[in-house]
């Protein structure tokens, strides 16, 4: 234990079980490769995930990213369109015909290419924090947490 002022700090001895590097994870997940060995396929459809890595056996099928990727591809799609329109404003007198000739399609086309692999992050991070059905016992559900008193 350090002495009291010390700017040394205590750490703990991490086992192989419990060592999931979190930034590791989220990029194998983007590559749409297994968080946890990196060899194996993520996702056996387009947005399907695999019932277990083929490579190492562990369980993807059990994470629940939900909405969580569209509204990621949601931010980050809104952010490149409308700076592509506000660019293309002032370099090109475009009628609004002309605008949504080009950024109908690429709005379209780029979510449908970002959706994979910020799922696959997603399912990486919540691999890495041990969430969602990736931790050592099952998520509870809200409705067996204990009742607060509220009489007090």
């Amino acid at each position: 234990m350090p002495a009291a002022g010390s700017t040394e700090t205590v750490r703990f001895a991490q086992t192989p079980k419990t060592d999931r590097p979190v930034w590791r994870s989220i990029k194998r997940g983007l590559l749409n490769s297994c968080p946890s060995c990196g060899s194996g396929k993520l996702f056996g459809g387009y947005l399907k995930t695999v019932h277990a890595c083929a490579a190492c056996g562990e369980r993807l099928d059990t994470h629940s990213a939900d909405d969580f990727p569209p509204y990621i591809v949601v931010t980050i799609m809104g952010h490149i369109v409308l700076a592509g329109y506000m660019a293309t404003e002032l370099l090109l007198p475009l009628s609004s015909w002309g605008h949504l000739a080009i950024w109908v399609p690429v709005t379209i086309l780029g979510s449908l290419a970002l959706l994979q692999p910020v799922k696959g992050a997603v399912v990486g991070l919540q691999w890495a924090l041990r969430m969602h059905g990736f931790g050592d016992r099952p998520d509870l559900p809200a409705d067996s947490l204990p009742v607060v008193d509220r009489s007090a």
